[in-house]
């Protein structure tokens, strides 16, 4: 497959992930502007090549552009990769949308589901794009860690898009010897793969800060994935789906890897930290605690019970003690382990 090169691209959101991604498509030869709302992390990406307050320690492409005005970022780019926080997604896309081109491809990084009114990031996105831009949405997903992709570590991702031609024209975009990227035409089940494993890290999470073994967070991934699962069937993804890079690949990263922040906040609870506390120290979204809301809604709404996930909630929103919710989800009524592919024959 020939690797697109010279391909004017927009990154909007200077986090870690963006900056990672934004680095990775300027060192194959794309022409990156990467967009950034604050001006000392532009600053630093023109003048030192570096972006310290989301991705310490390491040195960026020389040829990588910064910029804190979203209509200079996105002028003329044939890609748009957005990867701000979902929460925030809507009120920015509204100032964005007029400066995206009809032709674009929109990539979406991000990893959530808007708390307000339910929408998956293809569906936040359409609402602010053309039918056109709609149908060209992709979703890039995976287990990958930002600070690794920077590295050149080994990274396999999947990029899920409706349209065929999207996705095997990401897929072309961002491969590399360090980073595979294979397609599928699930979007659905990619985007809820991604968000919702940020809740089960949580728990994993929150396991570690109890210091209460493998067993235990080794139980709550499988029973995570097989919830997510069931959630994912119920709004029309493939059970098959969960099975890959964007279901148990990313769940097993994010509850087992130490630079998880969803992980990392749950230890925290689980050491008998307060959200309050937890949240205040942070200078990154752990998109996690939010997601937590909206998974508590889907499962409601679909009918799909989610016993992890609700103790998650629980803990993290309502304030349950971490160990109360460890017994609750104990002492349930013993059950069957049935395929992902039924949604609604089994209580997890």
């Amino acid at each position: 497959m020939k690797t697109p090169t010279g391909e004017r691209v927009a990154v909007v959101g200077g986090g870690a992930w963006g900056t990672a991604l934004a680095d990775l498509l300027a060192r194959s030869g794309s022409r990156v502007r990467l967009w950034a709302r604050e001006p000392e992390v532009v600053e630093s990406i023109r003048e030192r090549q570096e972006n310290p307050e989301y991705l310490k320690g390491w040195k960026l492409c020389t040829e990588l552009s910064s910029t804190t005005s979203l209509e200079c970022a996105l002028a003329g780019a044939g890609v748009v990769i957005w990867t701000c926080p979902v929460q925030y997604s809507s009120a920015l896309l509204a100032r964005a949308r007029e400066h995206i081109l009809p032709e674009a491809i929109v990539v979406s990084a991000s990893k959530g589901i808007e708390v307000e009114t339910l929408r998956p990031m293809h569906e936040l996105l359409g609402a602010h794009l053309s039918p056109g831009q709609s149908r060209r949405v992709c979703a890039l997903s995976g287990p990958s860690f930002a600070s690794e992709v920077v590295a050149r570590v080994p990274t396999a991702v999947v990029a899920a898009s409706l349209d065929q031609g999207a996705r095997r024209h990401v897929q072309s975009l961002f491969q590399t010897d360090r980073f595979r990227v294979y397609t599928n035409r699930d979007l659905i089940g990619v985007e809820l793969g991604g968000a919702l494993k940020n809740v089960i890290a949580l728990a994993a999470g929150v396991a570690a800060g109890l210091e209460l073994g493998h067993n235990t967070v080794a139980a709550l991934i499988t029973r995570g994935l097989a919830e997510i699962g069931r959630l994912g069937v119920a709004m029309g993804a493939s059970a098959a789906t969960f099975a890959g890079l964007a279901g148990m690949g990313d769940l097993v990263l994010t509850c087992t890897g130490g630079a998880s922040r969803n992980r990392q906040v749950g230890e925290r609870l689980g050491r008998g930290e307060s959200m309050d506390k937890i949240m205040a120290g942070m200078n990154t979204v752990a998109e996690g605690v939010a997601t937590a809301h909206a998974v508590r809604d889907l499962s409601r709404r679909h009918g799909v019970e989610m016993p992890v996930s609700t103790e998650v909630y629980a803990t993290v929103v309502r304030g349950r003690d971490p160990m109360e919710a460890l017994d609750r989800l104990m002492t349930r009524e013993p059950t069957s382990e049935a395929p992902i592919a039924s949604p609604n024959t089994e209580r997890g």
